[in-house]
């Protein structure tokens, strides 16, 4: 199965974000956050994950006769590998992206009703700006983000700590069509220097 039809079921693609943030879970805790998933259907789409390699059991323990497992994520199996993201055809991308958003929007949907939400208090943002950037400025940008992120991942459940989602996504404008004419404006910045 590739791995995007792997990871793009919305089922699954919930299961990988339960783990994200470094944690293990057993199939318990699991159907307690996806509680309205039937627990048949989460115990396949943990043991397809599992076969895949994008699970991995850390634990095993006896419960009244039964086998308990306790289970991470693999983050690299756990991501559309560059050579098949290549490989997709437009629509393929657009399907992709669809379950990406879809899965956004859901998330965002349960936090707000799960309680009174406050995006204040909760650092709940979502926003939109414009850059204009060079290739190799925007290949900066990329490692000042990966710079600002990356130790964060690393942070364990604590005291005060609260697990947050990220998402990202970055769209170049598209490109001028042949034949049309016109052309693009040039930054305010830019015009009200130049007379």
């Amino acid at each position: 199965m590739a791995s995007s039809d792997l990871l793009l079921h919305p089922v699954r693609l919930r299961i990988v974000k339960a783990f994200l943030g470094d944690r293990a879970l057993t199939t318990s805790q699991l159907a307690a956050e996806l509680d309205d998933v039937p627990a048949g259907s989460l115990y396949r789409h943990v043991a397809l994950l599992t076969r895949a390699g994008v699970l991995q059991v850390v634990a095993e323990q006896r419960i009244r006769g039964a086998v308990e497992r306790t289970y991470t994520l693999r983050v690299f199996a756990a991501q559309i590998q560059p050579g098949e993201a290549e490989a997709m055809t437009p629509e393929e991308h657009a399907a992709a992206f669809t379950a990406f958003v879809a899965g956004l929007l859901a998330d965002f949907d349960r936090y707000l009703a799960a309680g009174s939400p406050d995006l204040a208090r909760d650092g709940v943002s979502y926003r939109v700006a414009g850059l204009w950037l060079t290739d190799g400025e925007l290949a900066g940008f990329l490692r000042d983000i990966a710079a600002v992120v990356q130790p964060r991942l690393a942070n364990p459940p604590g005291k005060g700590r609260r697990r947050r989602m990220l998402y990202s996504v970055f769209l170049p404008e598209p490109a001028k069509r042949a034949g049309r004419t016109g052309r693009a404006r040039e930054p305010r910045a830019r015009r009200e220097g130049s007379s």
